[in-house]
């Protein structure tokens, strides 16, 4: 009987210790914006962030620090010590909040040119890849969800096709094209 009790007790406390572990991860999210400065020295990286939220970021230096960071964002970004282009519009991924926040890889949007957008979801279509939303002066916009599409979420950074917005969420959108031909590269849901 002690011998049942004392194997309980081991696996309560793995148990435990695995989700103790687990919480221990920090959550990559994203925000758009452009790269003003990279400063070396202090391992630092000045973003003029679209989301207007301020951007120095601490460039991480423990590589081994353990982060959630969807695979396909991750394989498409250039990780944060080892970007070096100023002036380039990005899209941030980091962990952290207010003033504090760490900055663990970047992806460049390239040369644009770049519309932003903000409304209500009116529509999303999942198997069609599209997003409708709504301005505030009525205006209807749709835009095409890529796999490259970034989605920041309650949850984190997600790739196009994981995200999973609902009828009336907020949204801004950073997008490239024009009209019906749109291609939504980043998402924040608000």
């Amino acid at each position: 009987m002690l011998r049942v009790i004392l194997k309980a007790l081991v696996l309560v406390g793995c148990v435990s210790l695995a989700s103790v572990s687990a919480s221990a991860q920090e959550v990559v999210h994203a925000l758009s914006g452009t790269v003003n400065n990279i400063n070396l020295n202090a391992k630092t990286i000045n973003v003029t962030t679209d989301d207007e939220s301020g951007g120095t970021f601490s460039a991480m230096q423990d590589s081994k620090k353990p982060v959630e960071f969807d695979k396909v964002l991750r394989a498409d970004a250039t990780s944060a010590d080892a970007f070096k282009e100023k002036g380039a519009r990005v899209i941030v991924y980091y962990f952290g909040e207010g003033n504090v926040r760490t900055v663990v890889a970047l992806r460049d949007l390239g040369p644009g040119p770049f519309t932003k957008s903000s409304g209500t979801v009116v529509k999303f279509d999942r198997g069609g890849h599209s997003l409708t939303i709504k301005d505030q002066t009525g205006t209807i916009e749709s835009f095409r969800v890529t796999r490259n599409t970034v989605a920041d979420t309650g949850e984190g950074a997600v790739e196009g096709f994981k995200f999973d917005p609902g009828k009336g969420d907020q949204v801004q959108i950073l997008s490239v094209g024009m009209g019906g031909n749109a291609t939504a590269l980043f998402v924040n849901a608000m």
